[in-house]
């Protein structure tokens, strides 16, 4: 790890086995979490593609954000710490270099974003980058990512497998031109291969053809940043994007709370009782996580805003819905904790596609589920929870900080329920055990916990 990164952190997460603990009373608490995993890893791609320097300001600073750091230091790009105003870490400055440099290994870990994003910068490698990743990512689909690099005129050898580990022989340019891809298994394919067209020889016709498109929110805020670097992406029509060759600029950016992050936090006043507010929630935001008060209004909380700050207060009961989340596929294992202690059965749809994640997501949900004595049916595109009492017992985290996140959600109101490694949240949020304490440091302890 560099030195200086994590310079301003609230130090080192906790690992392996973790007491999820129980909420006493009601929550009061007021809260700020860290920067956007999706944000902070989009600009750094765009900062080492651009034509001068950028600074990232209040950037996250966790495993995933790590992991693209490297990569792209990998391929010659120069990033340096610098002391911000950010609360969980430096300011991060970025010098691009061009070409990029070749005879590299890329060690993506766990991280999509740098699976999916860094692959076509490696077209612009002079020489070969071989991309792997961690064995329990070695799974995730990258087969239409690899096609659409194809097309687009990038040389890449992966032994016939369509997945990591695989190589690129860098030329130092890409063609680009049209490119027809199905990317119904993740939006990131898309985002990857826009990030990267602006510098494509002849720029990038994009066309989708697939039947569904998950997580459309995350390719908004992809083109929402090229435009502010310049880059004007245009949509012919649902599902087809134009991006001209053109050049990108360095900018200094201001990154926002990772909204996603907040909503294990925010579910937590409606399991526990009480309010819990997230500060800096932005009035505009491409983040999925910029749903979740409608989300959760609905599910029965009382949500407000004032100040720039998004508060969630509990109501009378939580309540059982039918929701299809095919936007916002990253926020369901949080939704199934609220599910499961419900008025009602709810059921989820449109999220097939979080089966490719770190984990098979709907699968490992179900079963911790069934492990504490739950109800959960898996569905076709989706998840059934039937609230019944649940017990104690071990959460497996399946290496998915999603995951972990949940069970500490059922621990709220479930005695004896242990995480097997909450470091697995270090993925996007090193300081998860530490803000879950604050949180709780402000139970109101004269009140009980209403189930």
């Amino acid at each position: 790890m560099t030195a200086g990164l994590y310079s301003h952190s609230p130090g080192p997460s906790t690992r392996g086995r973790w007491d999820a603990p129980v909420a006493g009373g009601p929550l009061h608490s007021t809260l700020t979490v860290p920067g956007s995993k999706s944000l902070t890893n989009r600009e750094l791609i765009l900062a080492a593609l651009a034509d001068g320097p950028s600074r990232l300001i209040a950037p996250l600073h966790s495993d995933d954000s790590q992991r693209m750091i490297e990569a792209l230091r990998t391929l010659g790009v120069g990033i340096a710490a610098e002391p911000g105003r950010g609360t969980f870490g430096d300011d991060l400055v970025i010098t691009p270099v061009w070409p990029l440099r070749g005879d590299a290994l890329v060690d993506c870990g766990q991280a999509g974003t740098v699976m999916r994003f860094v692959a076509p910068l490696a077209g612009f490698a002079q020489g070969e980058v071989t991309l792997t990743a961690h064995e329990s990512a070695l799974h995730r689909p990258m087969g239409a990512m690899i096609k659409g690099l194809r097309d687009a005129g990038v040389d890449i050898d992966d032994g016939g497998r369509w997945m990591l580990p695989f190589s690129v022989r860098g030329h130092g340019h890409v063609r680009g031109g049209e490119v027809v891809i199905d990317a119904s298994a993740s939006s990131q394919f898309v985002s990857g291969l826009l990030l990267a067209a602006a510098r494509f020889d002849v720029g990038l016709r994009l066309i989708h053809s697939g039947e569904r498109l998950p997580s459309i929110p995350h390719i908004d805020m992809t083109v929402e940043a090229l435009g502010h670097r310049g880059v004007h992406v245009e949509r012919p029509r649902q599902g087809e994007w134009v991006v001209p060759a053109g050049a990108l600029r360095g900018k200094e950016v201001a990154i926002e709370p990772d909204l996603s992050n907040a909503a294990p936090f925010l579910a937590a006043a409606m399991i526990a009782g009480g309010s819990v507010t997230i500060t800096g929630w932005p009035a505009h935001s491409t983040q999925p996580g910029h749903l979740l008060s409608d989300i959760l209004a609905v599910m029965g909380a009382r949500v407000s805003r004032r100040g720039g700050a998004l508060t969630v207060a509990a109501g009378p009961r939580i309540s059982g819905v039918d929701l299809d989340l095919s936007a916002v596929g990253e926020l369901t294992p949080t939704l199934v904790a609220l599910a499961a202690f419900a008025d009602a059965p709810s059921e989820f749809h449109g999220i097939g596609h979080i089966r490719g994640h770190e984990t098979d997501r709907i699968a490992a949900l179900v079963g911790e589920l069934r492990r504490l004595g739950g109800e959960a049916h898996e569905l076709d595109d989706g998840i059934r929870i039937v609230p019944t009492p649940l017990h104690g017992g071990t959460w497996h985290a399946h290496h998915d900080h999603r995951l972990a996140t949940t069970g500490a959600l059922v621990g709220l109101a479930v005695p004896g329920v242990v995480i097997d490694d909450i470091g697995t949240t270090a993925k996007t949020m090193p300081q998860f055990p530490q803000l879950w304490q604050q949180m709780l440091d402000g139970v109101d302890a004269t009140r009980s916990l209403v189930p």
